[in-house]
């Protein structure tokens, strides 16, 4: 399935289409975890902090709604696009550990059954 729609609020700044199109692109590969009959939301968050003008001024957030469960990943980076990297890569590693689960889960149940059949518990 494809990545959903991203909603994106800005704070302190503005939200050039080329910041949209770079969102576009680094979650598009995440809508490999997603099953086709799943809801998904995704809302961004991107915000240039006014306490400094140096540093970490650039803060990404993601929500993201999938089958009544939330993923939440922040980051506060130099730029922009090392922001949207981090919350990219700390969201891939929650539904990387999620997935991870359930194909456990089935794999245990798969296990159970064989048990059973083998020696008709």
């Amino acid at each position: 399935m494809t990545f959903p729609p991203i909603s994106t609020k800005a704070t302190n700044m503005t939200v050039t289409p080329e910041v949209l199109a770079l969102l576009d692109q680094k979650f598009l590969p995440l809508g490999k975890f997603i099953h086709e009959r799943d809801d998904a939301k995704c809302d961004v968050e991107l915000e240039r902090t006014t306490e400094h003008n140096s540093g970490k001024i650039y803060r990404a957030e993601v929500n993201f709604f999938n089958n009544g469960k939330l993923y939440r990943a922040e980051s506060t980076r130099e730029q922009i696009e090392q922001a949207i990297d981090d919350v990219r890569d700390e969201l891939r590693r929650e539904l990387q550990r999620v997935r991870g689960k359930q194909y456990s889960l089935v794999q245990r149940g798969r296990r159970a059954i064989k048990e059973m059949l083998r020696f008709g518990r």
